[in-house]
């Protein structure tokens, strides 16, 4: 393999390659059946084209297809040329680079809205030039500053300004920029935007009151509630660093990051989704470091000497002589230009809430902390009483119950199908009563859909005048729902649209109809027993 020779002439140099060599190895292989893999299932899907193409007596294949290949499938644009050249056919050029400049148009749109309009920069650029000084950043002493607007100009309905000092924190090493306020004696505007200019920068403000102008003394405060919770995540994420690193091995190394208020986001390179015990093993590790209550220090020192105290660097970053070292005793130390909490008891707590792809051999996990991770845990809390009512079982039997419906449900699909009068007996006599209306939610074994609508007929005519009826069925790892509403019923708020989307939205999928018959599909049949029991969760509230 051409990696192997890689190692072999720059082990000498680069000592890693050496150390991590079967991690490279075991991902080169990886990445070789991916592309094998993504060449095949690309090779049938043009085939099939080419096939259309003959048989619509066409010579191009339309730029749409070809784009889907490519977007879609990971299927080389190139390849897709060359293999249809010889087959006399040829694609629409023009088109598809039309498509892929769309693509890149709203890659480059979603963008921007973070980076907060790069295409201003080489403006932001000018003015942070002309203005003749550099703006001292005090942000990691203080979120208060008394300070001087230095220079000031408009930019699309904005106003861009350069303090003598700041305490706002300009994007940059995966943390978003801060926001606040900027208040002088004739005026006050919103901070929207910090741009970072190297070790300078410049600030984006929008008016609320009076005028600001050039020269004027001003208060800049920083929106604490909101650095504080972006400080509590970006600790978190030196912590899961940390934490990965002694779980899963040392070939971890962090490669990209979202830090802001509302959560962290950290991609990691590594080959394998995370097992469950990884993932549970991972957030205890960073929990028991913050009850640890470990101190965080930022300490300025050379390069030479952060490395030799064992500082990881971010690879692909640029870092000049003198650094910033961000030290979590006992944990971990990195070079970080980023706000962090004073300790990490400050974090809160951290919880793991997604954990998955981001690239090839990359890994990203999204997790909470402080008051977002509070608040998740109340509504997880708040759920698993809700199931626990519903199964009428306590809290801490919760998942047993679960797993008994489960069991219910394929002892259901294992029974041999009732008779039509057996099965329209059985779950119409045992029926319950709420508000005084027979009502019947059940998992059933039923060929198809249509007859599931049939049976849910038969059952409520069985029941009388007033009644309602949902049935769910599982067939080849899809899931019917059926809820079927007397008239009478619809007046008193039953409806069986409703009803319906509350059970669709529990196994993943949707449908609809009307207030006395609709019908939905799904994904998951394992959450059959529980789209059951929130549509009569439904039922109960309409009829309370």
């Amino acid at each position: 393999m051409l990696c192997e020779r890689t190692i072999e002439m720059m082990g000498d140099v680069y000592a890693e390659l050496v150390e991590q060599r079967e991690t490279i190895l075991k991902w080169a292989r990886a990445e070789e059946e991916s592309f094998r893999h993504t060449l095949t299932q690309g090779e049938r899907l043009l085939a099939d084209l080419v096939r259309r193409a003959r048989t619509e007596g066409t010579s191009w294949i339309s730029a749409e297809d070809a784009f889907r290949l490519h977007d879609t499938y990971g299927f080389p644009y190139e390849l897709t040329k060359e293999l249809l050249a010889g087959e006399g056919l040829a694609v629409d050029d023009q088109g598809f680079e039309e498509l892929m400049e769309r693509a890149r148009e709203v890659a480059r749109g979603g963008a921007s809205a973070v980076a907060h309009g790069d295409g201003d920069h080489e403006k932001v650029m000018t003015f942070a030039r002309s203005a003749g000084f550099e703006t001292r950043f005090v942000g990691y002493e203080a979120t208060e500053w008394e300070t001087v607007i230095g220079a000031l100009e408009p930019l699309d309905g904005r106003l861009l300004a350069k303090l003598e000092e700041s305490p706002f924190y300009a994007e940059g090493g995966g943390q978003v920029s801060d926001t606040g306020v900027v208040e002088t004696p004739s005026g006050r505007a919103t901070v929207d935007g910090v741009y970072r200019l190297g070790d300078d920068q410049a600030v984006a403000l929008r008016p609320l009151e009076g005028e600001l102008g050039a020269g004027e003394a001003a208060s800049a405060a920083v929106d604490r509630e909101r650095r504080l919770a972006t400080m509590a995540n970006h600790t978190a994420t030196h912590l899961l660093h940390a934490a990965l690193r002694e779980r899963l091995g040392t070939h971890v190394r962090q490669a990209g990051s979202y830090v802001g208020p509302d959560k962290l986001r950290f991609d990691f390179t590594h080959g394998e989704r995370l097992s469950a015990a990884d993932a549970a093993a991972i957030e205890e590790r960073v929990n028991a470091w913050i009850v640890g209550n470990h101190p965080v220090r930022a300490v300025e020192t050379t390069r030479d000497q952060a490395e030799a105290m064992g500082a990881m660097a971010l690879f692909g970053e640029k870092y000049g002589d003198w650094v910033r070292m961000v030290d979590v005793e006992e944990v971990s130390r990195e070079l970080c230009g980023g706000t962090h909490v004073g300790s990490t008891a400050e974090v809160g707590l951290f919880q793991i809430v997604a954990e998955g792809s981001s690239a090839s051999n990359v890994r990203r996990i999204e997790a909470l902390t402080g008051p977002a991770g509070i608040e998740s845990f109340r509504t997880r809390a708040a759920e698993v009483r809700e199931l626990a009512r519903i199964l009428r079982v306590p809290e801490n039997e919760v998942v047993g119950a679960v797993q008994k419906l489960t069991e219910k449900m394929k002892e259901l699909e294992r029974r041999p199908r009732e008779s039509g009068r057996e099965l329209i007996a059985s779950l119409a006599e045992p029926a319950d009563e709420i508000g005084g209306v027979p009502v019947v939610t059940e998992v059933v074994d039923v060929p198809d859909a249509r007859a599931l609508r049939e049976l849910s007929n038969d059952v409520r005519q069985a029941l009388g005048e007033a009644a309602v009826v949902v049935l769910g069925s599982a067939e080849e790892g899809r899931v019917h729902l059926v809820a079927n509403v007397s008239p009478p019923l619809v007046e008193r708020g039953v409806r069986a649209g409703e009803i319906v989307g509350v059970a669709a939205k529990v196994v993943g999928g949707g449908g609809g109809g009307r207030d006395t018959m609709a019908q939905a599909g799904g994904r998951s049949p394992d959450k059959l027993p529980e789209a059951i029991a929130a549509a009569r969760l439904a039922i109960e509230r309409a009829l309370s």
